[in-house]
């Protein structure tokens, strides 16, 4: 069955919105919900065969959830938390994955696919992290999503060796795995900055706001396919890419352009990482029906302890780890910055997801030989199985371990808002002399910008000053919710005005593209409030 069959593609949309319908009411992660219409929708028969292309899964898939997440990361957190972060991202996932392999291995599974399925159930997800962890201070938040970010390319690196050296590929030497490590690192971070540096050239030569758009939809899917075209990480080269473009396009890029991309890509990676979620439901149902009575029981049992095993050893790393760093900071006179309730926090969000799950459909049902890759369907079935465990078992711990650990202290990234705001019209009062004498503006229209932009600027510094009683933001809301209605009116004012003929259903949608912009923006001040 042909993957973009019309029917899945119905299918899918239909299971992610009902999912994130009822989601929220039931109090059910909605990835988990999705796994679960996955499983129902492979007992049709039209679906129950689906196979889905393992290049096309990671091709697909994997880019442009990284690229997003790459985008909207803080670089200045990385850089503050950067050894925390490299320690987590590489040497974590490596022994992850050698003690899930380990322990297979001593379940009676062969190497190959117990390291195979050990690499697909060592990365955090990058995605589930930021959504479950939105009560976490700023800086936790970042770590682990930069820590999500940097695994993803180290896992990919130890399943892309495992699958190989399983279906016989490769072989299995030191010197193989060397190359094969170094070409992975140094090729996918070259391909990324190679290909964010070609992008950027181009944005700056291009002045269409279509051509822009497209440029941002092009750059993770290049910068992949390079990589992987001399044989190293696309992953990396995707994570690169999208940093160097979340520091460079905004110095070159218009304001439509960016309200267009952001749009896009939150839209574009909520039905990647839904329809991903809904395909794996299908290909974890369709590999346990290929699975004995023996066999299905086995997975379950793997199900649990995988599940345990990648808890304890997140456990154990973050507390090794912290005394090692612990030691070199005291000799060189520092102050370790993690403190024992950031490591227990840390310890219950290695929530697994999207590129776990991808990994597992992209193993391929066929070795070298012909013969078929050993035991496929329980590595997916068995990768399905802990994605759910980590995320409803940690998601339900997660909230009471937030609050015992009582980080307290401001909102970081409202102070750091306000701030940015104050300086920025203070600033652009101090322009606006010398910018309205250079346009040759008129006296009464500088004036009257100058009050809009005084008045806001008491607005500011009313809501630095931490005074909840403070005159101007006992009115604000009043305000905000009187123009919400004003523009609201005026939206149904052209709309009867198209409805009685008096204006056209193009201008209808010219003035109403403004009032939707004014009222996202009344909104999302709302929601500030």
């Amino acid at each position: 069955m042909e993957l973009i069959a019309p029917e899945l593609v119905v299918v899918l949309a239909t299971a992610i919105a009902v999912a994130t319908a009822v989601s929220g009411r039931i109090r059910i992660a909605p990835p988990v919900l999705l796994l679960v219409f996955g499983a129902g929708i492979a007992f049709i028969p039209v679906f129950g065969r689906l196979e889905l292309p393992a290049d096309a899964v990671l091709l697909l898939f994997l880019p442009a959830l990284l690229y997003w997440e790459s985008l909207t990361i803080s670089l200045r957190e990385i850089r503050a938390n950067l050894r925390g972060i490299v320690l987590m991202g590489t040497l974590l996932v490596v022994v992850t994955a050698g003690g899930v392999a380990t322990l297979l291995h001593l379940l009676g599974m062969a190497w190959g696919p117990a390291w195979v399925l050990g690499a697909a159930v060592a990365p955090t997800d990058a995605t589930a992290v930021g959504a479950l962890t939105r009560s976490l201070p700023r800086r936790n938040t970042t770590v682990l999503r930069a820590e999500s970010l940097v695994n993803d390319g180290t896992t990919l690196v130890v399943y892309g060796i495992a699958v190989a050296v399983t279906a016989g590929e490769q072989t299995l030497t030191a010197w193989n795995v060397s190359w094969m490590l170094l070409l992975s690192y140094v090729g996918g971070i070259a391909a990324g900055l190679v290909v964010s540096w070609l992008g950027m050239q181009v944005l700056r030569r291009v002045h269409a706001v279509v051509l822009e758009n497209l440029l941002t939809l092009l750059v993770p899917f290049v910068a992949f396919l390079a990589a992987e075209a001399i044989g190293a990480s696309g992953v990396l080269a995707v994570v690169v890419a999208g940093l160097v473009v979340s520091q460079v396009a905004p110095k070159l890029d218009r304001a439509e352009t960016r309200q267009q991309v952001r749009s896009f890509w939150s839209f574009a990676t909520f039905l990647l990482n839904g329809a991903l979620f809904v395909l794996v439901g299908i290909e974890a149902t369709i590999a346990v029906r290929a699975l004995g009575v023996r066999e299905l029981w086995l997975g379950l049992g793997l199900i649990g302890l995988v599940s345990v095993t990648v808890v304890v050893l997140r456990f154990a790393f973050l507390n090794a780890s912290w005394g090692a760093v612990k030691l070199v900071t005291l000799r060189t006179g520092g102050t370790p910055r993690e403190g024992h309730r950031d490591r227990v926090v840390s310890g219950f969000t290695g929530f697994r997801g999207a590129v776990s799950l991808a990994m597992a459909v992209a193993v391929p049902r066929m070795v070298e030989s012909g013969a078929a890759f050993p035991d496929r369907d329980l590595i997916v079935f068995v990768t399905a199985g802990v994605v759910v465990v980590t995320i409803v078992g940690q998601s339900l711990v997660l909230p009471a371990v937030v609050r015992w650990a009582d980080f307290g202290g401001r909102d970081e990234v409202a102070d750091e808002r306000r701030d940015a705001e104050r300086t920025a019209i203070e600033e652009a009062l101090d322009a606006l002399p010398r910018l309205a004498k250079r346009l040759g503006a008129d006296d009464e229209v500088v004036e009257r910008i100058r009050g809009d932009y005084e008045g806001h600027l008491a607005l500011v510094r009313a809501e630095q000053s931490d005074e909840s009683d403070h005159p101007l933001l006992a009115k604000r809301g009043d305000a905000v919710e009187l123009e919400l209605e004003l523009v609201r009116h005026k939206s149904a004012t052209v709309l009867r005005m198209r409805d009685d003929g008096d204006i056209d259903d193009l201008v209808l949608r010219q003035v109403r593209a403004e009032y939707d912009a004014e009222e996202t923006r009344l909104l999302r001040q709302g929601e500030r409030d």
